[in-house]
Protein backbone atom coordinates (compact mmCIF):
# COMPACT_ATOMS: atom_id res chain seq x y z
CA UNK A 1 0.00 0.00 0.00
CA UNK A 2 2.66 2.50 1.09
CA UNK A 3 4.46 1.88 -2.47
CA UNK A 4 1.13 2.71 -4.46
CA UNK A 5 1.50 6.22 -2.02
CA UNK A 6 4.45 6.69 -3.60
CA UNK A 7 3.56 6.01 -7.28
CA UNK A 8 0.32 8.04 -6.65
CA UNK A 9 2.28 10.89 -5.79
CA UNK A 10 5.17 10.93 -8.42
CA UNK A 11 2.26 10.98 -10.27
CA UNK A 12 0.66 13.45 -9.08
CA UNK A 13 3.95 15.36 -8.74
CA UNK A 14 4.75 14.65 -12.51
CA UNK A 15 1.47 15.98 -13.79
CA UNK A 16 1.83 19.29 -11.93
CA UNK A 17 4.69 20.06 -13.00
CA UNK A 18 4.32 19.04 -17.03
CA UNK A 19 1.34 21.12 -16.83
CA UNK A 20 3.16 24.31 -15.30
CA UNK A 21 6.19 23.71 -17.50
CA UNK A 22 3.85 23.73 -20.48
CA UNK A 23 2.13 27.12 -19.25
CA UNK A 24 5.79 28.79 -19.09
CA UNK A 25 6.57 27.24 -22.43
CA UNK A 26 3.60 29.34 -23.81
CA UNK A 27 4.12 32.19 -21.79
CA UNK A 28 8.16 32.65 -22.93
CA UNK A 29 6.23 31.82 -26.68
CA UNK A 30 4.27 34.56 -26.56
CA UNK A 31 6.56 37.03 -25.10
CA UNK A 32 9.10 36.42 -27.76
CA UNK A 33 6.25 37.52 -30.72
CA UNK A 34 7.61 40.67 -29.23
CA UNK A 35 10.36 42.85 -31.59
CA UNK A 36 13.60 42.25 -30.45
CA UNK A 37 15.31 44.98 -27.80
CA UNK A 38 19.03 44.88 -25.89
CA UNK A 39 18.42 44.97 -22.38
CA UNK A 40 21.62 43.44 -21.53
CA UNK A 41 24.39 46.24 -20.38
CA UNK A 42 25.09 47.30 -16.98
CA UNK A 43 24.20 43.72 -15.18
CA UNK A 44 25.35 45.25 -11.75
CA UNK A 45 22.45 47.77 -11.73
CA UNK A 46 19.91 45.13 -12.88
CA UNK A 47 21.33 42.81 -10.44
CA UNK A 48 20.36 45.72 -7.55
CA UNK A 49 17.04 46.45 -9.22
CA UNK A 50 16.01 43.22 -9.07
CA UNK A 51 17.14 42.08 -5.43
CA UNK A 52 15.90 45.62 -4.14
CA UNK A 53 12.73 45.80 -5.54
CA UNK A 54 11.11 42.38 -6.84
CA UNK A 55 13.31 40.41 -3.88
CA UNK A 56 13.22 43.51 -1.26
CA UNK A 57 10.13 44.82 -2.08
CA UNK A 58 11.08 48.28 -1.74
CA UNK A 59 8.75 49.99 -3.78
CA UNK A 60 5.39 48.08 -2.02
CA UNK A 61 6.33 49.69 1.08
CA UNK A 62 6.29 53.18 -0.42
CA UNK A 63 2.25 52.69 0.91
CA UNK A 64 3.09 51.82 4.19
CA UNK A 65 -0.26 49.50 5.38
CA UNK A 66 -0.62 47.59 1.66
CA UNK A 67 3.18 47.57 1.93
CA UNK A 68 3.48 45.69 5.02
CA UNK A 69 0.79 43.26 4.65
CA UNK A 70 1.97 42.15 1.20
CA UNK A 71 5.73 42.04 2.63
CA UNK A 72 3.93 39.92 5.29
CA UNK A 73 2.35 37.30 3.04
CA UNK A 74 5.45 37.54 0.57
CA UNK A 75 7.58 36.36 3.27
CA UNK A 76 5.35 33.78 4.65
CA UNK A 77 4.57 32.43 1.49
CA UNK A 78 8.19 32.29 0.72
CA UNK A 79 9.32 30.51 3.34
CA UNK A 80 6.79 28.50 3.91
CA UNK A 81 7.63 26.86 0.72
CA UNK A 82 10.88 25.58 1.77
CA UNK A 83 8.59 23.15 3.73
CA UNK A 84 7.15 21.52 0.27
CA UNK A 85 10.65 20.26 -0.03
CA UNK A 86 10.21 17.44 3.37
CA UNK A 87 7.13 16.99 1.74
CA UNK A 88 8.37 15.78 -1.69
CA UNK A 89 11.15 14.13 -0.61
CA UNK A 90 8.54 12.32 1.99
CA UNK A 91 6.15 12.10 -0.62
CA UNK A 92 8.14 10.14 -3.03
CA UNK A 93 10.11 7.75 -0.69
CA UNK A 94 7.52 7.31 1.85
CA UNK A 95 9.23 8.83 4.94
CA UNK A 96 7.41 10.76 7.52
CA UNK A 97 8.90 14.38 8.48
CA UNK A 98 12.56 13.00 6.90
CA UNK A 99 14.28 16.71 8.18
CA UNK A 100 12.98 16.14 11.64
CA UNK A 101 16.71 14.54 12.47
CA UNK A 102 17.65 18.46 12.75
CA UNK A 103 16.25 18.55 16.50
CA UNK A 104 16.11 22.21 17.66
CA UNK A 105 16.65 23.68 13.80
CA UNK A 106 14.05 21.45 12.77
CA UNK A 107 11.37 22.66 15.40
CA UNK A 108 12.55 26.14 14.98
CA UNK A 109 12.02 26.28 11.21
CA UNK A 110 8.99 24.50 11.52
CA UNK A 111 7.83 26.98 14.98
CA UNK A 112 8.54 29.62 12.49
CA UNK A 113 6.37 28.68 9.72
CA UNK A 114 3.10 28.03 11.99
CA UNK A 115 3.63 31.27 13.17
CA UNK A 116 3.96 32.99 9.74
CA UNK A 117 0.71 30.67 8.22
CA UNK A 118 -1.22 32.82 11.22
CA UNK A 119 0.06 36.18 9.91
CA UNK A 120 -0.82 35.12 6.70
CA UNK A 121 -3.96 34.33 7.47
CA UNK A 122 -5.19 37.18 9.03
CA UNK A 123 -3.30 39.69 6.39
CA UNK A 124 -5.30 37.72 4.09
CA UNK A 125 -8.06 38.60 5.80
CA UNK A 126 -7.51 42.53 5.88
CA UNK A 127 -6.70 41.86 1.75
CA UNK A 128 -10.20 40.34 1.39
CA UNK A 129 -12.13 43.10 3.83
CA UNK A 130 -9.69 45.96 1.66
CA UNK A 131 -11.04 44.39 -1.56
CA UNK A 132 -14.61 43.53 -1.00
CA UNK A 133 -15.84 45.68 2.57
CA UNK A 134 -14.34 48.84 2.20
CA UNK A 135 -14.62 50.09 -1.23
CA UNK A 136 -11.21 51.07 -1.93
CA UNK A 137 -11.45 53.10 -5.37
CA UNK A 138 -8.82 51.09 -7.13
CA UNK A 139 -10.57 47.97 -6.88
CA UNK A 140 -13.58 48.71 -7.34
CA UNK A 141 -13.15 50.33 -10.53
CA UNK A 142 -14.66 49.23 -14.07
CA UNK A 143 -11.83 47.73 -15.13
CA UNK A 144 -11.58 45.09 -12.46
CA UNK A 145 -14.97 43.82 -13.17
CA UNK A 146 -15.53 40.38 -13.78
CA UNK A 147 -12.50 37.65 -14.26
CA UNK A 148 -9.93 40.38 -12.61
CA UNK A 149 -11.78 41.04 -9.57
CA UNK A 150 -12.54 37.50 -9.00
CA UNK A 151 -9.30 36.08 -9.56
CA UNK A 152 -7.85 38.51 -6.74
CA UNK A 153 -10.60 36.63 -4.45
CA UNK A 154 -9.38 33.74 -5.54
CA UNK A 155 -6.13 34.06 -4.61
CA UNK A 156 -7.13 34.49 -0.87
CA UNK A 157 -9.11 31.36 -0.48
CA UNK A 158 -6.06 29.52 -2.33
CA UNK A 159 -4.11 31.14 0.73
CA UNK A 160 -6.55 31.19 3.33
CA UNK A 161 -7.08 27.03 2.17
CA UNK A 162 -3.18 26.22 1.77
CA UNK A 163 -2.09 27.57 5.72
CA UNK A 164 -5.49 26.04 6.92
CA UNK A 165 -4.23 22.80 5.31
CA UNK A 166 -0.49 22.87 6.71
CA UNK A 167 -1.99 23.77 10.46
CA UNK A 168 -4.64 21.31 10.66
CA UNK A 169 -1.43 18.86 9.08
CA UNK A 170 0.48 19.43 11.99
CA UNK A 171 -2.11 19.42 14.87
CA UNK A 172 -3.37 16.06 14.05
CA UNK A 173 0.55 14.34 13.46
CA UNK A 174 0.33 13.17 17.34
CA UNK A 175 3.71 12.16 17.27
CA UNK A 176 5.00 15.26 16.38
CA UNK A 177 2.32 17.23 18.92
CA UNK A 178 4.11 14.37 21.48
CA UNK A 179 7.51 15.98 21.04
CA UNK A 180 5.89 19.15 22.13
CA UNK A 181 8.99 21.13 19.87
CA UNK A 182 7.96 23.67 16.91
CA UNK A 183 3.83 22.72 17.50
CA UNK A 184 3.62 26.46 18.73
CA UNK A 185 0.37 27.03 16.78
CA UNK A 186 -0.75 23.55 16.27
CA UNK A 187 -0.40 22.70 19.81
CA UNK A 188 -3.48 24.96 20.60
CA UNK A 189 -5.58 23.07 17.10
CA UNK A 190 -4.76 19.59 18.29
CA UNK A 191 -7.13 19.21 21.18
CA UNK A 192 -10.38 19.24 18.47
CA UNK A 193 -8.94 15.32 17.66
CA UNK A 194 -8.23 14.51 21.42
CA UNK A 195 -11.91 12.99 21.48
CA UNK A 196 -10.88 11.04 18.02
CA UNK A 197 -9.56 7.52 17.66
CA UNK A 198 -5.56 7.04 16.48
CA UNK A 199 -7.00 5.84 13.42
CA UNK A 200 -9.22 9.11 12.77
CA UNK A 201 -6.62 11.45 13.29
CA UNK A 202 -4.76 9.53 11.14
CA UNK A 203 -6.78 9.99 8.61
CA UNK A 204 -7.34 13.73 9.20
CA UNK A 205 -3.83 13.90 9.16
CA UNK A 206 -3.18 12.39 5.67
CA UNK A 207 -5.98 13.78 4.13
CA UNK A 208 -4.53 17.39 4.75
CA UNK A 209 -1.20 16.11 4.37
CA UNK A 210 -2.16 15.01 0.15
CA UNK A 211 -4.53 18.26 0.01
CA UNK A 212 -2.29 20.56 0.83
CA UNK A 213 0.36 19.16 -1.21
CA UNK A 214 -2.78 19.08 -4.72
CA UNK A 215 -3.44 22.43 -3.46
CA UNK A 216 0.03 23.58 -3.63
CA UNK A 217 0.29 22.12 -7.21
CA UNK A 218 -2.88 23.68 -8.39
CA UNK A 219 -2.12 26.99 -7.10
CA UNK A 220 0.88 26.72 -9.19
CA UNK A 221 -1.03 25.95 -12.69
CA UNK A 222 -3.43 28.39 -11.78
CA UNK A 223 -0.86 30.91 -11.73
CA UNK A 224 -1.02 31.00 -15.77
CA UNK A 225 -4.35 31.98 -15.62
CA UNK A 226 -4.02 34.74 -12.88
CA UNK A 227 -2.50 38.12 -12.21
CA UNK A 228 -0.37 36.24 -9.70
CA UNK A 229 2.31 35.40 -12.19
CA UNK A 230 4.27 38.20 -10.67
CA UNK A 231 4.80 36.19 -8.29
CA UNK A 232 7.61 34.72 -10.53
CA UNK A 233 8.09 37.17 -13.48
CA UNK A 234 9.08 40.02 -11.25
CA UNK A 235 12.32 38.83 -10.92
CA UNK A 236 12.51 39.01 -14.79
CA UNK A 237 11.16 42.13 -15.04
CA UNK A 238 13.07 43.99 -12.41
CA UNK A 239 16.17 42.44 -14.21
CA UNK A 240 15.37 43.79 -17.58
CA UNK A 241 13.65 47.07 -16.86
CA UNK A 242 14.65 50.55 -18.45
CA UNK A 243 17.55 51.66 -16.77
CA UNK A 244 17.01 54.89 -18.68
CA UNK A 245 16.14 57.74 -16.44
CA UNK A 246 12.11 58.43 -16.56
CA UNK A 247 11.38 60.65 -19.14
CA UNK A 248 13.96 60.01 -22.01
CA UNK A 249 12.29 58.50 -24.68
CA UNK A 250 14.00 55.98 -27.24
CA UNK A 251 14.28 57.18 -30.95
CA UNK A 252 13.25 54.78 -33.83
CA UNK A 253 15.83 53.67 -35.63
CA UNK A 254 14.22 54.29 -39.30
CA UNK A 255 13.70 58.19 -38.59
CA UNK A 256 16.72 58.70 -36.88
CA UNK A 257 18.81 57.33 -40.16
CA UNK A 258 16.74 59.67 -42.70
CA UNK A 259 17.28 62.57 -40.20
CA UNK A 260 20.78 62.01 -40.16
CA UNK A 261 20.91 61.44 -43.91
CA UNK A 262 19.01 64.96 -44.45
CA UNK A 263 21.54 66.74 -42.04
CA UNK A 264 24.57 65.26 -43.68
CA UNK A 265 25.61 67.44 -46.72
CA UNK A 266 27.52 65.04 -47.79
CA UNK A 267 25.10 62.20 -48.66
CA UNK A 268 23.55 61.45 -51.87
CA UNK A 269 19.50 60.78 -51.07
CA UNK A 270 19.23 59.42 -54.43
CA UNK A 271 22.00 56.33 -54.24
CA UNK A 272 20.68 53.14 -54.25
CA UNK A 273 20.22 51.45 -51.45
CA UNK A 274 20.09 47.73 -51.30
CA UNK A 275 16.69 46.08 -50.95
CA UNK A 276 15.72 42.65 -49.53
CA UNK A 277 13.17 41.18 -51.61
CA UNK A 278 11.75 39.42 -48.23
CA UNK A 279 12.03 41.83 -45.64
CA UNK A 280 8.88 43.22 -44.34
CA UNK A 281 8.42 46.93 -44.09
CA UNK A 282 9.09 48.76 -40.83
CA UNK A 283 6.45 49.86 -39.05
CA UNK A 284 5.96 53.14 -36.79
CA UNK A 285 4.92 52.48 -33.62
CA UNK A 286 2.69 49.89 -32.49
CA UNK A 287 -0.65 49.00 -33.26
CA UNK A 288 -0.73 44.90 -32.34
CA UNK A 289 1.03 42.97 -29.34
CA UNK A 290 3.85 42.31 -32.06
CA UNK A 291 4.36 45.60 -32.60
CA UNK A 292 5.87 46.07 -28.92
CA UNK A 293 9.26 44.74 -28.32
CA UNK A 294 9.42 41.66 -25.86
CA UNK A 295 10.43 44.07 -22.49
CA UNK A 296 6.58 45.21 -22.90
CA UNK A 297 5.06 41.78 -23.55
CA UNK A 298 6.62 40.76 -20.18
CA UNK A 299 5.84 44.02 -18.80
CA UNK A 300 1.98 42.78 -19.70
CA UNK A 301 2.06 39.35 -18.00
CA UNK A 302 3.78 40.62 -14.62
CA UNK A 303 1.14 43.30 -13.81
CA UNK A 304 -0.46 42.66 -10.38
CA UNK A 305 -3.51 44.95 -11.21
CA UNK A 306 -2.63 46.50 -7.86
CA UNK A 307 -4.01 49.80 -9.32
CA UNK A 308 -1.43 52.08 -7.86
CA UNK A 309 -0.22 53.39 -11.50
CA UNK A 310 -4.03 54.20 -11.95
CA UNK A 311 -4.52 55.44 -8.67
CA UNK A 312 -1.29 58.19 -9.38
CA UNK A 313 -2.46 58.77 -12.81
CA UNK A 314 -3.55 62.63 -13.43
CA UNK A 315 -5.68 61.92 -16.43
CA UNK A 316 -7.78 59.28 -14.60
CA UNK A 317 -7.96 61.32 -11.00
CA UNK A 318 -10.07 64.27 -13.50
CA UNK A 319 -11.95 61.91 -15.53
CA UNK A 320 -10.30 61.01 -18.39
CA UNK A 321 -10.78 57.80 -19.90
CA UNK A 322 -7.13 56.60 -19.24
CA UNK A 323 -6.45 53.99 -16.98
CA UNK A 324 -2.38 52.80 -17.38
CA UNK A 325 -4.08 49.76 -15.38
CA UNK A 326 -6.20 48.83 -18.15
CA UNK A 327 -3.37 49.38 -20.44
CA UNK A 328 -1.57 46.74 -19.30
CA UNK A 329 -4.36 44.46 -18.89
CA UNK A 330 -5.77 45.13 -22.11
CA UNK A 331 -2.42 44.26 -23.59
CA UNK A 332 -1.61 40.88 -21.54
CA UNK A 333 -5.71 39.75 -23.04
CA UNK A 334 -4.74 40.55 -26.70
CA UNK A 335 -1.68 38.63 -25.97
CA UNK A 336 -3.06 35.68 -24.91
CA UNK A 337 -5.52 35.65 -27.79
CA UNK A 338 -2.75 35.81 -30.75
CA UNK A 339 -1.35 32.83 -28.49
CA UNK A 340 -4.38 31.03 -28.75
CA UNK A 341 -4.85 31.76 -32.55
CA UNK A 342 -1.37 30.25 -33.00
CA UNK A 343 -2.08 27.06 -30.98
CA UNK A 344 -5.67 26.88 -33.11
CA UNK A 345 -3.46 26.96 -36.55
CA UNK A 346 -0.86 24.49 -35.76
CA UNK A 347 2.47 27.60 -34.50
CA UNK A 348 0.92 29.92 -37.26
CA UNK A 349 -0.93 33.23 -36.57
CA UNK A 350 -3.99 33.75 -39.12
CA UNK A 351 -5.01 36.69 -39.11
CA UNK A 352 -7.90 37.55 -37.50
CA UNK A 353 -9.05 41.24 -38.19
CA UNK A 354 -8.56 42.34 -34.97
CA UNK A 355 -5.39 44.26 -33.12
CA UNK A 356 -4.80 45.90 -29.94
CA UNK A 357 -5.31 49.48 -30.98
CA UNK A 358 -9.15 50.00 -31.58
CA UNK A 359 -10.06 47.03 -30.29
CA UNK A 360 -8.67 47.08 -26.67
CA UNK A 361 -7.30 50.52 -26.44
CA UNK A 362 -8.92 53.08 -27.92
CA UNK A 363 -7.22 56.45 -29.25
CA UNK A 364 -9.18 58.28 -26.87
CA UNK A 365 -7.51 56.65 -23.93
CA UNK A 366 -3.79 56.78 -25.53
CA UNK A 367 -4.23 61.03 -25.66
CA UNK A 368 -5.33 61.60 -22.41
CA UNK A 369 -1.84 60.60 -21.46
CA UNK A 370 -0.04 63.62 -20.05
CA UNK A 371 3.43 61.64 -20.19
CA UNK A 372 4.25 62.04 -16.88
CA UNK A 373 5.67 58.93 -16.15
CA UNK A 374 4.07 58.48 -12.54
CA UNK A 375 2.46 55.05 -13.89
CA UNK A 376 5.81 54.06 -14.26
CA UNK A 377 7.09 55.51 -10.92
CA UNK A 378 4.19 54.18 -8.97
CA UNK A 379 4.53 50.74 -10.30
CA UNK A 380 5.99 48.00 -7.63
CA UNK A 381 7.86 45.73 -9.99
CA UNK A 382 8.93 48.38 -12.60
CA UNK A 383 6.29 47.88 -15.70
CA UNK A 384 6.12 51.12 -17.60
CA UNK A 385 2.25 51.88 -19.19
CA UNK A 386 3.77 54.85 -20.30
CA UNK A 387 6.22 52.68 -23.36
CA UNK A 388 3.54 50.93 -24.72
CA UNK A 389 1.14 53.73 -25.00
CA UNK A 390 3.64 56.18 -26.68
CA UNK A 391 4.61 53.79 -29.06
CA UNK A 392 0.84 53.29 -30.16
CA UNK A 393 0.74 57.08 -30.07
CA UNK A 394 3.67 56.95 -32.74
CA UNK A 395 1.46 55.14 -34.77
CA UNK A 396 -1.58 57.08 -34.87
CA UNK A 397 0.75 59.98 -35.66
CA UNK A 398 3.29 58.83 -38.10
CA UNK A 399 1.44 55.47 -40.24
CA UNK A 400 -2.38 56.55 -39.61
CA UNK A 401 -1.89 60.63 -39.71
CA UNK A 402 -4.28 60.46 -36.86
CA UNK A 403 -3.32 63.03 -33.86
CA UNK A 404 -5.60 65.13 -32.05
CA UNK A 405 -6.76 68.65 -34.36
CA UNK A 406 -4.87 70.73 -31.35
CA UNK A 407 -1.77 68.25 -32.13
CA UNK A 408 -2.09 68.65 -35.69
CA UNK A 409 -2.31 72.73 -35.68
CA UNK A 410 0.97 72.69 -33.15
CA UNK A 411 2.98 70.70 -35.51
CA UNK A 412 2.11 72.61 -38.72
CA UNK A 413 2.48 75.85 -36.28
CA UNK A 414 6.24 73.91 -35.78
CA UNK A 415 7.04 73.32 -39.40
CA UNK A 416 6.02 77.26 -40.70
CA UNK A 417 6.43 79.05 -37.70
CA UNK A 418 9.33 77.54 -35.79
CA UNK A 419 7.32 77.69 -32.60
CA UNK A 420 4.33 75.74 -31.41
CA UNK A 421 2.05 79.23 -31.87
CA UNK A 422 0.32 80.52 -34.56
CA UNK A 423 2.76 83.95 -34.98
CA UNK A 424 4.95 84.41 -37.75
CA UNK A 425 8.36 84.32 -36.66
CA UNK A 426 8.54 88.06 -37.73
CA UNK A 427 6.01 88.98 -35.32
CA UNK A 428 7.29 87.07 -32.62
CA UNK A 429 8.81 89.93 -30.56
CA UNK A 430 5.50 92.75 -31.36
CA UNK A 431 4.79 92.01 -27.47
CA UNK A 432 7.64 94.25 -26.23
CA UNK A 433 6.38 97.06 -28.77
CA UNK A 434 2.72 96.86 -26.25
CA UNK A 435 4.29 98.02 -22.96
Amino acid sequence: MAYIDNILFVLILFVGVAFFARSVQKISRNIKLGRDVNRSDNASARWKNMAMIALGQSKMVKRPISGVLHLIVYLGFLIINIELLEIIIDGIFGTHRIFSFLGTAYSFLIGSFEVLAVLILLTVTIFWVRRNVLNIKRFTSSDLNGKPRNDANYILYFEVVIMSLFLTMNAADFKFQIENSGNIVSQFIAPLFYSFDLTTVNIIERTAWWLHIIGILVFLNYLYFSKHLHILLAFPNTYFADLNAQGKFDNLESVTKEVKLMMDPNADPFAAQPVDENAVPSKFGASDVQDLNWVQLLNAYTCTECGRCTSSCPANQTGKKLSPRKIMMDTRDRLEEVGRNIDANKGVFVPDNKSLLNDYITPEELWACTSCNACVEECPVNISPLSIIMDMRRYLVMEQSAAPQSLNAMMTNIENNGAPWPYNQMDRLNWKDEN
